[in-house]
């Protein structure tokens, strides 16, 4: 009986676990798409673009210390544990004259990690409204061009989010002032793209030796 139950726990269990996790992959190893062609950031100094980057969107609005505190959750709960990843960025789309605040905030950030990739980018205030109406999410702007939520947008300009979500039911972006959905949500779909990229990768690298 002894001999039995530690073949079991030996073989039989790692063998369950790993078909467990391997239909999670294959069922549910990808992030939907909820707005295809996303426009693209407008010509800027830093030549950021969502293309061919897995990128962190968010508009801070022209009053940056109204929302510091989420600059700060998402440099804790998502930027930290992503950023070393390649192709991973935060971009922020700000208006035009809040460079100095900026500045300032860059210099606190700096001091919690390095922010190589936190990108800033200024433009008029109707480049951010395009922008941001290219998403076509259920959200808006405030009046100071800026919102609480962030979006995940993919290599393709793509915006991905959550199709089943147990509260919005479509998920189009995340709520940066709240750490639990943060933890709870944000951090395991950029789990799930980072995972989707580095298959496809995979992927291709076996087609090619084949």
């Amino acid at each position: 009986m002894k001999k039995t139950f530690v073949l079991v726990v030996l073989f039989i269990l790692p063998l369950v676990a790993y078909l467990f996790f391997a239909s999670g992959v294959n069922n549910f190893g990808k992030l939907p798409i909820l707005t295809e062609g996303v426009l693209d950031i407008p010509e800027n100094t830093d030549k950021v673009t969502f293309e061919d980057k897995i990128t962190i969107l968010g508009f801070l609005g022209n009053n940056v210390e109204l929302k510091k505190g989420n600059a700060f959750n998402l440099n804790q709960k998502i930027y930290k544990p992503f950023y070393e990843f390649n192709d991973f960025q935060m971009v922020m789309i700000m208006p035009m004259g809040t460079e100095d605040k900026i500045e300032e905030l860059k210099l606190e950030l700096g001091n919690l990690a390095d922010i190589k990739n936190w990108k800033f980018v200024f433009i008029t205030d109707e480049e951010i409204r395009a922008v941001f109406n290219s998403l076509k999410t259920n959200l808006s702007l405030d009046e100071n061009l800026g919102t609480h939520y962030v979006f995940i947008i993919d290599k393709k300009k793509n915006l991905r989010g959550r199709t089943d979500d147990e509260e919005e039911t479509t998920k189009y972006g995340f709520k940066a002032t709240s750490v639990a959905e943060l933890n709870n949500k944000m951090e395991d779909d950029v789990k799930i793209i980072l995972a989707e990229y580095r298959l496809a990768l995979k992927k291709n690298n076996a087609d090619r030796t084949n």
